[in-house]
């Protein structure tokens, strides 16, 4: 039975879609199967595996909607063992139609149970806010990774969103462990990245297992998407490449511990 990892963080600009993409890549290049699941209405999951979001028929709020079943939405990439279920802006107003249902919390969970056992990893990418869609991929999750960007601000609402997966745990009875926290966006020139991190491991001491992989700020990263391609197809020397094939790398030696 494979692993539904939600990355999630309420503030947008924090790698949180770039995470998504490039480990999903890199473990699948690993042999492992992977499925991304995009639920923000923004779509740049989508759009960075080249699919095009205004073409698109069937998307994860055509499976919500029941519309198709969840298999009809699930999508093969160019990439091989990596499958996505795509997303665009008709996304949007999911929260008000799942907020009229009294089982609104578990509506993805039970789309995903169908498909969990054909994956190694299910990878969610949510929307930067903390509405009904990021509970119902916290209630889908296994775990969660929280990547936090090196900037000065970077702490700002952590506690909100520790707050919202705690309540998920205790009020929906569906505990989501923190599976680690990321810096992302790290500048090796600066003091500043480098205080940053410091700020984190005072803050997360040792509640929270923080990754030895640190992905740095990286312009193949930013240009990646644009050619609807994962950083390690457009650029496997880069070092942003480099760094999610490690983190891909860590998070699997976890798994043997």
């Amino acid at each position: 039975m494979g692993e539904i990892i939600a990355i999630m963080n309420q503030k947008g600009g924090c790698g949180k879609t770039t995470t998504v993409v490039n480990l999903a890549t890199s473990l699948a290049v690993m042999g492992k199967a992977v499925l991304v699941v995009d639920m923000d209405p923004q779509a740049n999951a989508t759009t960075s595996f080249g699919f095009n979001k205004t073409k698109l028929k069937h998307t994860i709020y055509s499976a919500i909607s029941g519309e198709v079943s969840i298999k009809e939405t699930t999508f093969r990439t160019s990439i091989k063992n990596l499958y996505i279920i795509p997303s665009n802006i008709s996304l949007s107003g999911v929260g008000v139609e799942l907020s009229k249902l009294d089982n609104y919390h578990i509506i993805l969970k039970n789309l995903l149970k169908d498909i969990k056992g054909y994956f190694d990893y299910i990878l969610i990418d949510l929307p930067p806010s903390l509405g009904i869609i990021t509970i119902n991929g916290l209630v889908a999750a296994d775990s969660v990774i929280i990547p936090i960007q090196a900037e000065y601000y970077a702490l700002e609402g952590v506690a909100d969103l520790i707050n919202t997966i705690d309540l998920v745990q205790n009020r929906l009875k569906s505990p989501t462990p923190i599976k680690g926290i990321l810096l992302t966006l790290f500048d090796t020139r600066t003091r500043l990245s480098k205080e940053v991190f410091n700020e984190i491991k005072k803050y997360f001491e040792n509640k929270e297992h923080i990754f030895k992989t640190i992905i740095p700020r990286n312009i193949k990263l930013a240009e990646a998407p644009s050619y609807g391609k994962p950083c390690i197809l457009y650029d496997q020397e880069s070092s942003g490449a480099i760094a999610y094939l490690k983190l891909a790398k860590e998070i699997l030696n976890l798994e043997n511990e």
